[in-house]
């Protein structure tokens, strides 16, 4: 009897364990995916601003060649590097979706279909890509580009996070909503930004006064997603016992918007002249959107430890 019981304990103890090494690996390739995602919008924006969207005439490939070499300058490495990268991505996505299924008696239940839902969003991600090259960089196409692949990373992002080991306080209250809707107004407010980029709202409306209504919504749209991004330091930092990761991403948030705030002025200033600005801006932009997601998703968890301790 004690030794049926003690084998029962071991085996249970070796999945647990199996488990753990499962989901670690997961979320080290989830991590990976997500540093891949974000370098590949900071290329895709380099790409915008230095014109070279049309670098690369057809689709998928360049100039009829896996490496254009013959052609091959700034611009259209440019454009084959960031085709290149989503390629990356891409199978590396397909791979994720294979090894959750592989995986699945070792992992959450809802981690294979978020993994589908992440593979549907790149080929969506994919599709426009081509779009973006053959209907000649349309500004539809571009902004809905941009906004998938946010969606995306902010996925990633999401169950990276929610297979992090983590032990909350159960003091995180409203911080969840506040946080996810600071989130969503980053992402409007990023999908404003693209708007302006690919219709050249900011050069269209100084030099003709057309576009104006654009280039204004983007800036007034500072106002709520400033606000709103501030109010979760300001609420974290009033809210006792918080735990100091959730304390360490609210302190970078503060640091993100301040940063975003003055590389846009930097860039309406120069207006859009100066490649390197107007990347970072995006990029920025993209980090903030980052954390917030983190954020939201630490304290949703956060204030479930809470509910459970109530229970």
């Amino acid at each position: 009897m004690t030794d049926s019981v003690l084998q029962r304990q071991t085996h249970s103890g070796a999945i647990a364990d199996n488990s753990k090494v499962y989901q670690a690996r997961i979320r080290n390739l989830i991590g990976k995916l997500a540093i891949a995602t974000f370098l590949l919008m900071a290329v895709g924006s380099a790409t915008r601003v230095m014109n070279a969207g049309l670098a690369c005439p057809d689709w998928p490939l360049c100039y009829g060649q896996l490496v254009p070499t013959q052609q091959m300058n700034l611009q259209v490495f440019l454009e084959w590097f960031h085709r290149l990268d989503a390629m990356l991505i891409g199978f590396t996505t397909l791979a994720l979706v294979g090894l959750c299924w592989w995986w699945r008696r070792s992992l959450p239940g809802w981690l294979p279909w978020v993994a589908l839902l992440a593979l549907s969003l790149v080929l969506v991600q994919g599709l426009l890509g081509g779009l973006t090259v053959t209907e000649m960089l349309r500004f539809d196409i571009v902004t809905a580009h941009l906004g998938t692949a946010l969606l995306f990373f902010g996925l990633l992002l999401g169950m990276a996070t929610c297979l992090q080991p983590y032990q909350g306080t159960g003091s995180a209250s409203k911080l969840p909503w506040l946080a996810g809707l600071a989130a969503l107004a980053i992402y409007v407010q990023s999908l404003l930004g693209a708007l302006v980029g690919s219709r050249w709202a900011l050069h269209q409306c100084l030099n003709a006064s057309q576009l104006c209504t654009i280039m204004n919504s983007h800036l007034l749209g500072v106002v709520p997603a400033t606000l709103l991004t501030l109010a979760v330091p300001v609420l974290a930092w009033r809210t006792p016992a918080l735990h100091p990761t959730l304390r360490q991403l609210a302190r970078w948030s503060v640091a993100l918007v301040v940063l975003q705030i003055l590389l846009g002025f930097a860039t309406f200033h120069f207006h859009l002249q100066v490649e390197p600005l107007t990347v970072s801006h995006q990029a920025i932009g993209a980090a903030l959107f980052g954390v917030l997601i983190v954020f939201a998703v630490l304290a949703a968890r956060d204030r479930a430890a809470q509910a459970m301790i109530a229970d």
